[in-house]
């Protein structure tokens, strides 16, 4: 019998692309097959905050092992915007052509396109919180391309790539996401835990 761990998240491409790194060997359930509908409130100023409020929230609901993640573009010379707002950059509408178009704006005229996407994940099992991160170094592009991925995929090359995110497949992505490094933690962390 496969572990079965629920994941704290109603976003189905994360889903996808943690399923594609952790294969067979745990069985991922997605909040809406867990039966649970509530949209978990992010709003706390730190990625690890969030990330620990979306676990402890379904682990109160479900006492079943739980993780949970949250993922924010930081941008140099915006300061780390938009950080933990990236989902909301522009709005609570979490419509990311807008937050595309509003980060591009502000990098208007700027030189220094650096910028990282960085994921930490709450993992909650047996009511004991473990956390994990993953970093994504890359840059903003001038122009939006490509079709694949989701957020801002479409602006973001990352270092050591001629492609932007939304120009891979899956595969391609997942060889330097920021969230597969920190799913490979928790994986690596949750096979030494194993009876």
């Amino acid at each position: 019998m496969k572990p079965k761990l629920i994941f704290a998240t109603n976003n189905q491409h994360k889903v996808d692309e943690i399923r594609a790194v952790i294969g067979d060997q745990f069985e991922i359930i997605t909040l809406k097959e867990a039966g649970i509908d509530i949209d978990i409130p992010e709003p706390h100023d730190t990625l690890e905050a969030n990330a620990t409020e979306k676990s402890q929230t379904i682990y109160r609901l479900t006492h079943q092992n739980c993780f949970s993640e949250d993922t924010g573009l930081e941008v140099e010379a915006l300061n780390g915007e938009p950080g933990v707002k990236s989902a909301r950059y522009a709005g609570n509408g979490k419509d990311f052509q807008k937050n595309i178009d509003k980060l591009l704006q502000k990098l208007e005229g700027k030189p220094n396109r650096n910028a990282r996407f960085r994921t930490v994940i709450s993992l909650l099992l047996d009511g004991k919180e473990h956390l994990f991160e993953g970093i994504c170094e890359g840059k903003i592009i001038e122009k939006q391309s490509g079709t694949g991925g989701f957020g801002y995929d479409p602006v973001f090359t990352p270092t050591g790539s001629d492609k932007n995110f939304a120009e891979m497949s899956m595969e391609e992505k997942n060889s330097f996401s920021h969230r597969q490094k920190a799913v490979t933690q928790l994986l690596s962390f949750l096979i030494k835990q194993k009876p």
